[in-house]
């Protein structure tokens, strides 16, 4: 048996989710995916469990976003280029998986927000003159 994970009263055998994690070309996700594939690390983890050093609280992951934000623009401090890309991406991608952890905990359905957001401010008055090129059709998968 590889190695073991013990979630609660549940163990679980991790070797091929690891493995899978960490070795496979990445492929692509949509949100409910990479929610569930954030679910299963902090879980994982341990991080869900009352004692966890970790607390999955609303507060806890919204500060821990606005700080791993700040990492991303700690990239373009005294700079407009890009100078690192793969360490961007993956300050970004810690911003994702924060978003996507305070979305999941706090019972948000990201898709739709985002999906409503996109049309309110379709609709909003900005404060400079603006024609629309067209309307805004979501994507359909």
């Amino acid at each position: 048996m590889g190695q073991v994970a013990k979630l609660g009263k549940k163990t679980m055998d991790t070797t091929n989710m690891v493995t899978a994690a960490t070795t496979a070309e990445p492929e692509k996700m949509d949100i409910p995916a990479l929610t569930k594939q954030m679910n299963d690390f902090v879980k994982l983890k341990g991080w869900y469990e009352q004692n966890s050093t970790r607390p999955q609280t609303p507060r806890n992951i919204a500060t821990s976003l606005v700080l791993e934000a700040s990492e991303v623009l700690e990239h373009f401090q005294w700079t407009e280029k890009i100078n690192h890309k793969e360490e961007l991406a993956s300050e970004l991608a810690d911003v994702a998986l924060y978003l996507l952890q305070l979305a999941s905990i706090c019972d948000i359905d990201l898709e739709s927000a985002i999906t409503t957001k996109l049309r309110a401010n379709y609709l909003r008055q900005w404060d400079e003159p603006w024609e629309p090129l067209g309307t805004y059709e979501p994507t359909k998968k």
